[in-house]
């Protein structure tokens, strides 16, 4: 049988111009090659994707196992969601970020975060526009922007300046065809928190330059001593929008639940793009996603007394390689500046092919990142320690 990667067929019509330089995800090539490497006999640590490892809570998994043996839950369902997985991210908004939102019209459930950043690049980039995207930052801002037709405009972020934008030297340039700034608090990949008053200096500068903020929440829950709200600032819904995801705190990745909350306006609009795409989430996962919603704060210690202790042994292996690290930094990673005339890739690869233990290069996340490596922590206490002595005793 022919596979993908023998095959010489060559296709009859020629690749559409909108994926123009756009490559395969990054991670989606990557782990092809450690399954490879792990069918050759290698014992492969993999410290690279934010995947996590924890299970959900088992009242999560009773209420999936429970809905799925309904025989009326295999339908299609509301573009918009049910009423009550809306009602639930509302509940969970109010608890923990002290914001109040219509779950009637504020709040739309998404097939994953990820989903919601195409869609949200569909909706609002014309053929041309601009769209702010941090370096570095997540590689899928950049490939949506691209694949709407959108042009990536990078702003620089820095260990200097906190891992921020210079609002100041932005609002100096023209910016006049920038329709959409991504923005990502806690910052992934440098585990990053915004300030006190940086929220409120993000939003005014939007509203000055007529610009849509987006912030991309996924890590609100994760080791931070305070949740933080974009949506939270007064006038935010006047500007922004902001995505949730239950991959990661509520340890949901594969299960494909996320939110877009803000104006009705704005996400009406990206509900008309949103439901061409789609017809919404198994009925049995919105169910359980709303137990995961209201799972309480014991949850979510819980959750962080192991990240913490991996957090350690993670920067012990970066101590190890001769990183250095910002040791208040929070969210499911450690990041790490290489030692001095290394870079992240040759760092990843010694890793991997000398030791069997595969780390990101920060290269992967922007030109700003190239003299940078990320461990991620969705890896055992004991796979993290093995991981260690491996590169302790390397040369």
């Amino acid at each position: 049988m022919s596979t993908l990667t023998k095959s010489s067929l060559q296709p009859i019509i020629p690749t559409a111009e909108r994926l123009g330089d756009v490559q395969e995800y990054y991670f989606s090539t990557k782990l092809r090659e450690l399954a490879q490497l792990q069918r050759d006999g290698h014992d492969v640590i993999n410290l690279g994707i934010g995947s996590p490892d924890l299970p959900p809570a088992p009242e999560v998994i009773s209420a999936l196992a429970r809905g799925a043996q309904d025989p009326a839950a295999h339908g299609y369902q509301p573009y918009t969601g049910r009423p009550e997985l809306r009602q639930g991210f509302a509940r969970w908004y109010q608890r923990y970020f002290g914001v109040d939102l219509d779950p009637e019209a504020e709040i739309l459930p998404l097939i994953g975060s990820k989903e919601g950043i195409m869609h949200i690049s569909m909706a609002y980039l014309n053929a041309g526009d601009e769209a702010l995207v941090p370096n570095p930052g997540y590689p899928t801002y950049r490939s949506a922007t691209e694949l709407a037709g959108g042009v990536v405009r990078p702003y620089e972020l820095s260990a200097e300046g906190g891992w921020l934008p210079d609002l100041a030297s932005l609002e100096a340039q023209d910016l006049s065809r920038v329709r959409i700034m991504w923005v990502n608090y806690p910052h992934m990949p440098t585990g990053a928190v915004a300030p006190a008053g940086f929220f409120e200096e993000l939003i005014a500068f939007a509203r000055r330059k007529r610009i849509l903020l987006v912030n991309d929440n996924p890590y609100a829950f994760i080791l931070t001593e305070t949740r933080q709200s974009l949506l939270a600032i007064p006038g935010a819904r006047e500007v922004a929008i902001e995505l949730s995801s239950l991959s990661k705190a509520q340890n949901l990745a594969g299960w494909r639940v996320g939110a877009l909350a803000g104006a009705r306006e704005y996400l009406n609009t990206v509900l008309r793009f949103k439901s061409n795409m789609d017809s919404g989430m198994f009925r049995p996962v919105q169910e359980a996603a709303v137990v995961a919603l209201d799972l309480g704060q014991d949850w979510y210690d819980e959750l962080n007394g192991h990240y913490r202790r991996r957090q350690v042994l993670a920067m012990r292996i970066m101590d190890a390689l001769g990183c250095a690290y910002d040791p208040e930094q929070v969210g499911l990673f450690v990041w790490a500046r290489c030692p001095t005339g290394q870079d992240g890739y040759a760092v990843s690869d010694a890793a991997l092919y000398a030791n069997d233990v595969f780390l990101t290069p920060g290269g992967i996340f922007g030109s700003a990142g190239r003299e940078y490596v990320r461990i991620s922590l969705c890896a055992t206490e004991t796979r993290l320690a093995e991981a260690l002595a491996r590169l302790s005793t390397a040369p």
